[in-house]
């Protein structure tokens, strides 16, 4: 979602245009009705890019009831394309909503697009009040110093991935297969192929391995960033026994009251101020978070290699071998949001 709305901001000020509070799509991620207001402080937002782009909380009287025309921006990568082939429907229709593009080049973006989505990024969007002291509450409760880590191997992820775990419990292979719905597993030699390019998820015990692999002792304090339903957990918590989650260290009233985005915004918080940051995968949170960290000279942020792990495997490396070349495909990777971590490279500087 800040990724999304960052993205609309650099493109509202391509297009000269005002851009309108989002509204969160409820399919796209917890199937609830939260909106912009419950996790984000709105009149701080509007405040802080005023002199970059115009926002308002709501449409104006004479176009709130019209549907907006929808642009495909999936595809979109830089300024022409925005101004050739979106600015026309725009000024034609007045009001348009645009799906995000995935693989937008921002570095080609003009100076002043730039300076609006790095505005955004990092410095006009915080929590509100309350959830951002519900966050700091969090933060000051996890023992010091700690890792985030960030463990992807839920039963949608996984079958989202379409690898096959052959060595999960049953309960944990029932969740899975529920969650598969069209989504059927690569099979054969598709598989291996699928796997060595790194796009399975991580096990918890895999995660426990490559940690001791890179000598980070086991009692270790580690905050563990992650969603509901997490499977085989297990795995991690038996080699690493200091693991802390948002359940044990909020009240039952307080998380019980929190809805999906609300406990994704406080992970979020507590990533980007830990004194480490580790993460499974690479996705979107993963991104932001690196980006973040980056931004405030928070330089301790690893991404876990599934290629690695799953190359190396394939070999046949077993013991001491796999260690040592595990140890070495790291290495050089503790950085502040190396290669494609850190996209919005051109915001190095605080504006």
């Amino acid at each position: 979602m800040r990724r999304d709305l960052c993205d609309g901001v650099g493109i509202a000020r391509l297009l000269n245009a005002t851009l309108v509070l989002p509204k969160f799509e409820v399919a796209a991620y917890w199937n609830e009705s939260s909106g912009f207001a419950d996790v984000f402080d709105v009149d701080y937002f509007i405040q802080q890019m005023n002199g970059f782009i115009k926002v308002v909380k709501e449409l104006p009287s004479d176009i709130s009831s019209k549907e907006p025309f929808h642009v495909d921006c999936s595809k979109r990568k830089g300024q022409f394309d925005y101004i050739e082939s979106v600015l026309p429907s725009l000024l034609e229709h007045h009001y348009i909503s645009i799906t995000p593009a995935m693989s937008q080049r921002r570095d080609r973006y003009p100076q002043y697009a730039k300076a609006s989505l790095c505005q955004a990024c990092y410095s006009a969007l915080r929590l509100t009040k309350s959830l951002e002291k519900k966050a700091s509450e969090l933060l000051e409760a996890i023992p010091k110093p700690f890792l985030s880590l960030h463990l992807r191997f839920e039963p949608d992820m996984v079958a989202y991935s379409q690898c096959e775990y052959p060595d999960l419990s049953s309960a944990s292979m029932e969740a899975i297969e529920a969650a598969r719905g069209d989504r059927k597993p690569w099979t054969g030699e598709v598989a291996q192929i699928w796997r060595k390019r790194g796009k399975c998820p991580l096990t918890p015990n895999e995660t426990a391995f490559i940690l001791q692999v890179l000598s980070i002792p086991t009692n270790t304090n580690i905050y563990l960033a992650a969603g509901d339903g997490l499977m085989e957990i297990e795995g991690l918590t038996s080699v690493y026994t200091n693991v802390f989650t948002k359940s044990s260290l909020l009240s039952g009233e307080d998380f019980k009251s929190m809805h999906g985005n609300t406990k994704a915004a406080l992970d979020y918080y507590v990533s980007i101020n830990s004194d480490s940051y580790i993460a499974t995968y690479f996705g979107n949170m993963d991104k932001m978070v690196a980006a973040m960290r980056a931004f405030n000279g928070l330089y301790k942020t690893l991404f876990l290699s599934r290629r690695a792990f799953a190359e190396f495997t394939f070999q046949g490396l077993r013991g001491k071998e796999l260690m040592n070349a595990l140890r070495k495909a790291h290495r050089d990777d503790f950085a502040m949001g190396r290669g494609s971590a850190l996209p919005d490279c051109f915001c190095e500087f605080k504006l």
